[in-house]
């Protein structure tokens, strides 16, 4: 197991970023004993909604690292702001974060500046560049704008494609399982659609310490993040090796919704990426909540014949349509027949691990 000295990690941290008008962005990062706080706390100067960015790009690009410890807290702070619609200052916050926790290792003095941005920051990937300017050349007069720029003794710039090219590692997205299932979004009009599910999962190196700390669930308010979290802890027991294992990050198409419909879509998605499931051919269509996911339970929900009709007519060749076993006796005429015609596949549960 890889082990970090705390001598050699940083109590503070920069990195700069070169704003589109020419200024200069330096986010500061430091490193405190977390004591039941936020893992991660991110500042902009009158910008909650970009501090808000900050701290959710910081926490996925968290996702691809081996090890998981949660024992200190990172601040963030900006000390200036950068418009709404710029992000190339998003790869000098995951630097910083990395710098002050040591697993991007600086001389002492050396300034680092970064620019780059992601799409999916919790698969590693990004398009950006890092440059180092040594400390012995740090004080020298940078080169007038539009004057190529001479790189001196101890200076190096790097082009990433990926955030392991920052350690010579390879790309972190190799390592990364990343599955989908769908799940009907019932509003009662013409809104209503199969919605997505999406589980992302990295093996982590050791053990963590809370498995809620290790789940990410971006986008949503904090009582949602709060049922995936324990939704998934939850359903991890059942399998008896799933706990403490992986880091998670749950994405949906639609972050905005009501109830617990898509706890099983959630399930099977997250079993599906750690290879506890077999992958059907199409998508995996499902709903069902339970209170009891620790043994494994797939409960009834609401709302029944709707959603019926939506998967039916929305689903493809190849899906695998989940339901609760409550609904079984209560199907319409023809509806698994039709199902079968279509090339789709039924089965109501009323337990994970028995599909």
């Amino acid at each position: 197991m890889t082990t970090i000295s705390t001598s050699a990690v940083p109590t503070n941290a920069e990195c700069r970023a070169t704003l589109a008008d020419g200024r200069t962005l330096t986010i500061t990062a430091s490193r405190r004993p977390r004591a039941n706080r936020a893992d991660v706390k991110c500042t902009a100067p009158n910008a909650p909604a970009i501090a808000e960015h900050m701290q959710q790009i910081v926490r996925l690009a968290r996702h691809t690292e081996a090890r998981l410890d949660s024992r200190d807290q990172v601040v963030l702070s900006m000390d200036i702001t950068p418009s709404a619609t710029e992000r190339d200052w998003e790869l000098a916050a995951v630097l910083a974060d990395r710098m002050v926790r040591g697993l991007h290792p600086a001389k002492p003095g050396a300034i680092i500046t970064a620019h780059g941005r992601s799409e999916a920051w919790h698969t590693g990937r990004v398009t950006g560049t890092v440059h180092t300017t040594a400390p012995h050349t740090a004080g020298m007069t940078p080169p007038a704008a539009g004057a190529p720029h001479v790189p001196r003794n101890g200076e190096c710039s790097l082009q990433i494609t990926h955030l392991g090219a920052l350690l010579g590692h390879a790309d972190p997205s190799a390592a990364i399982s990343t599955v989908r299932a769908w799940f009907p979004l019932h509003s009662g009009g013409i809104n209503d659609t199969l919605g997505w599910v999406e589980v992302s999962v990295f093996p982590l190196e050791a053990p963590a310490a809370t498995e809620e700390d290790s789940i990410a669930a971006p986008g949503l308010d904090l009582t949602a993040q709060q049922e995936v979290k324990q939704t998934l802890i939850a359903a991890r027991h059942f399998d008896g090796k799933g706990l403490n294992r992986w880091r998670s990050v749950v994405r949906f198409d639609q972050p905005r919704f009501q109830g617990g419909s898509y706890q099983l879509a959630l399930v099977m998605a997250d079993r599906l990426a750690r290879g506890r499931e077999f992958v059907p051919r199409g998508r995996i269509i499902a709903t069902g909540c339970s209170s009891a996911w620790h043994a494994g339970r797939v409960d009834t929900v609401d709302g029944r014949e709707p959603k019926l009709e939506l998967i039916f007519n929305q689903v493809n060749s190849g899906d695998r349509v989940l339901l609760p076993k409550d609904w079984q006796d209560h199907l319409p005429p023809g509806f698994a027949a039709g199902l079968r015609q279509k090339g789709a596949s039924l089965a109501c549960i009323d337990k994970i691990g028995m599909i």
